[in-house]
């Protein structure tokens, strides 16, 4: 039989058998495969060779073998707590840029709040020999894993975690002075559910920014997202405009003393504009509406949502830019926290505040 002529292989084509088809050794087939510099030395010909036997057989490398060799798996598990519209798939948009990039595979996992889930799938994925983690949104309160961890908007406080984290004093600073300049003074806040780490991050800052600002945040305008309402389990998405709705409708039945009102996120906003319509207030009319993250939708809202934007995309590339970094280099010291800066971006849901004398 020719040379490189022999029977096709049957079944999963490993190197070995690829070689052996090729009547070449597994060093210069690997060589070519893995497009060595070294290759450069092997004719033109044999190399055409090889690339067209491996694509005719359908010969995939053994990854775990390849993996043993580097001491890396080229994974890593990304924990979330879920993939919804809004916040989680604009910073997911980043990761997966970078990620893909560095021809790194991931694992997502999403735990919805499910506590016994957010501890049983690191353990999970380490069992899978990711090389390093990135938390979305999740705080982990035991947090014992053997790789790097970058968390984004997360707030872990653990040896070894490298934080992405929005400067949220910042953010409300611009929120509240855009209102304060156009003349409100009374301002209802909507906080965030409290299984969001952000949530009392965001309110601490208000409560520092309003004492700065010499602005009274009257505990009868304050409402909340309810955390219930958050899960899946609950039969309500956590990107439904009715996590902001219902808070909204509770609230002006019970008053309406109030000329603007500060979101925990965009989809919350959109639920209050709806809430404030039905009641018959005009926004920003009546009432003028900040939401938060600047989603892609918010621009598209009625009115357009003026809001806080989080460089969601941004963050998604840094949290997976600096991972691979700590991946790289086990040794390198990192700064527990990575501040990225917020933009206000007014649109047509907040005006001058109205005479209610």
């Amino acid at each position: 039989m020719a040379k490189g002529k022999k029977t096709p292989p049957q079944g999963h084509v490993n190197l070995r058998m690829l070689a052996d088809h090729l009547a070449l050794s597994q060093t210069t087939v690997s060589l070519v495969l893995n497009n060595s510099p070294s290759a450069k030395s092997i004719p033109q010909e044999t190399r055409d060779r090889v690339v067209a036997a491996a694509q005719r057989l359908n010969y995939r490398p053994n990854y775990f073998a390849r993996s043993l060799r580097q001491s890396r798996s080229m994974s890593v598990g990304v924990l979330a707590p879920d993939l919804s519209e809004g916040y989680f798939t604009r910073v997911m948009s980043g990761v997966v840029e970078e990620l893909t990039a560095a021809h790194y595979f991931y694992f997502t996992a999403c735990h919805d709040w499910n506590k016994e889930l957010i501890e049983k799938y690191p353990r999970m994925l380490v069992e899978r020999a990711v090389d390093g983690f990135l938390l979305l949104n999740t705080a982990v309160e035991q947090l014992a894993v053997p790789v790097p961890v970058v968390a984004i908007s997360a707030h872990v406080a653990a040896d070894g975690v490298t934080n992405i984290v929005l400067d949220h004093h910042r953010a409300v600073q611009q929120a509240l002075t855009h209102l304060h300049e156009l003349g409100h003074r009374r301002i209802a806040f909507m906080r965030g559910p409290r299984v969001i780490p952000d949530s009392e991050f965001r309110w601490e800052s208000i409560q520092q920014v309003a004492r700065e600002m010499d602005l009274k945040v009257d505990p009868a305008l304050v409402i909340r997202i309810d955390t219930a309402a958050w899960s899946m389990k609950a039969g309500l998405h956590p990107m439904a405009p009715e996590i902001g709705y219902k808070p909204m409708q509770s609230l002006l039945e019970r008053t309406r003393d109030f000329t603007a009102v500060f979101c925990f996120n965009d989809i919350a906003a959109i639920g209050t504009v709806r809430a404030l319509k039905d009641a018959g207030l005009s926004v920003p009319g009546d009432v003028s509406v900040v939401g938060f993250d600047d989603i892609l939708s918010a621009a598209y809202a009625m009115p357009s949502l003026t809001t806080v934007r989080q460089p969601l995309m941004a963050m998604g590339r840094r949290g997976a830019q600096v991972l691979l970094e700590r991946i790289g280099d086990r040794e390198k010291q990192f700064p527990v926290d990575i501040m990225m800066e917020p933009e206000l971006v007014v649109r047509e849901s907040t005006g001058p505040a109205k005479d209610r004398d």
